[in-house]
């Protein structure tokens, strides 16, 4: 896939989340997508609506830029993003945000139950997890990231504790869904608190919701 084609799938995903409800009032996010095995195309600033075609820098798995330059706000999460793709082949794409609901778990260092069948669709059967604090780009935050994803590697996104949510998926498309999928658990995990809490799936309930799945999509 041409490099111009990713700049333009990764410019739409920055659209259905401003048009969702996920992010805070600052509109802040940051977004990449793996173009070979070992580079990702990666949003040089932070602000939601200041990304346009020219706001992307090429960048290897060694959080090295080797095409366009990256804002020094920006530039501590480089090694972020490459963490994710250097343990996880299966991850295109990786989008961060500060959304409301999954930011409250993320402060609160709980993390989020997958009770909400929207996720078991993504395949995330187990909790979202609570990835350790440590300040943004540092060696303490990633290695809270990798211990999360190395802990289960079919987890579709992490918490960063006292901060925000990290997602990834196979695809541009996907990463915004189960972006959606997570706040809108976090969300419903709360309401569900006040009704007396949440209630696990039956054993069995991910191999159920993929059997229905490929029944519909046969």
């Amino acid at each position: 896939m041409a490099n111009e084609e990713v700049v333009r799938e990764l410019l739409g995903l920055r659209d259905r989340v401003v048009n969702s409800t996920i992010l805070t009032p600052s509109k802040h996010l940051n977004l990449s997508a793996r173009v070979s095995l070992d580079t990702f195309l990666i949003g040089t600033k932070g602000g939601a609506m200041d990304l346009d075609e020219n706001s992307f820098a090429l960048v290897n798995l060694d959080a090295e830029v080797l095409e366009g330059s990256v804002e020094p706000t920006n530039a501590e999460i480089l090694t972020m993003h490459a963490a994710v793709y250097s343990n996880l082949e299966t991850a295109n794409c990786v989008l961060h945000t500060h959304s409301p609901h999954a930011t409250a778990f993320a402060l609160a260092h709980k993390e989020i139950p997958s009770r909400y069948e929207a996720l078991l669709r993504f395949g995330q059967a187990s909790p979202v997890p609570v990835a350790k604090w440590g300040p943004r780009g540092s060696k303490e935050s990633i290695e809270g990231i990798v211990d999360a994803i190395k802990a289960d590697n079919t987890i579709k996104g992490v918490l960063l504790a006292n901060h925000g949510v990290l997602v990834f998926g196979s695809s541009v498309s996907e990463t915004a869904s189960i972006a959606f999928a997570i706040e809108e658990a976090a969300a419903a995990e709360l309401a569900a608190a006040a009704l007396g809490g949440g209630v696990d799936f039956p054993e069995g309930a991910l191999q159920r919701v993929r059997e229905s799945m490929a029944r519909v999509r046969h």
